[in-house]
């Protein structure tokens, strides 16, 4: 009962603090665009960090930072819940584009103000189109200095679960030259998918060396990804596989 209290808290402080936000950004972004617009979008998400924390007793802890640099990268974390879309632009030091549905821009106040900000929202049912977008911005973007980011699974997977690793992250890789870099998150031990019940605890965030792209084909270098997030997965979180289990080529095996 106290777990549901204290989520019903966290969600009406979404609710109360995204509203005049939205609004503050809306009316900033006639003024401003570009990285003074993100970095104050990053506050409100800064504030849903702080709300989780306090009340519902969710943390986090990252290694890894010191893997990144000031050269671009296309960020290719694991999905397991909402958390990590809130918590990444708050842990990185560049601006992030993310690659997302255009139907999250429908979305009251919260979806309104991030179409004022630089991201790459895609028509999933013209996929051709949606490919050729996401390469002439993404090459845009990161000439910009910004990093995109892109979730390999497309959707969020429940916790000790692995979803179908898609290309498209590494195929702009390749097309660009940039490194990839593999993100493993826990975050589903303490916020489900296609949940707000939260569960006190600790989110661990690992993040890879970036994986250079040159030479590469998109398949072979998304497998790679793929290998080093889910080995890792089970390196952070072994309670939530089966025990004996082992990734190769990116795929579980028993051993």
């Amino acid at each position: 009962m106290l777990r549901v209290v204290r989520s019903l808290l966290f969600l009406l402080w979404m609710t109360v603090t995204v509203v005049p936000w939205a609004l503050a950004v809306l009316l900033l972004s006639v003024f401003v665009r570009g990285r003074p617009l993100y970095w104050a979008c990053v506050g409100w998400l800064r504030l849903v960090m702080w709300g989780a924390r306090v009340f519902c007793g969710v943390s986090y802890r990252v290694q890894g930072l010191e893997h990144l640099g000031d050269e671009a990268v296309i960020l290719c974390p694991k999905h397991q819940s909402t958390w990590e879309t809130f918590a990444f632009p708050c842990l990185m030091s560049h601006p992030l584009c993310y690659v997302f549905k255009r139907e999250l821009l429908f979305i009251p106040f919260f979806g309104w103000a991030m179409a004022r900000l630089d991201m790459i929202h895609i028509d999933r049912s013209k996929r051709s189109e949606a490919w050729s977008k996401v390469a002439e911005q993404g090459r845009r973007y990161m000439a910009q200095g910004n990093w995109v980011i892109m979730f390999p699974e497309g959707t969020r997977t429940p916790r000790g679960g692995q979803g179908v690793y898609k290309s498209g992250a590494a195929r702009l890789a390749v097309a660009t030259g940039v490194p990839v870099v593999p993100i493993a998150v826990t975050s589903a031990r303490c916020w489900p998918r296609k949940s707000f019940l939260l569960t006190p605890g600790v989110i661990d965030v690992s993040i890879g060396r970036p994986i250079p792209s040159a030479g590469r084909e998109p398949e072979e270098l998304m497998r790679e990804v793929e290998a080093w997030i889910e080995a890792e997965m089970r390196r952070l979180d072994p309670q939530a596989y089966p025990a004996g289990e082992a990734v190769s080529g990116g795929t579980p095996q028993r051993v």
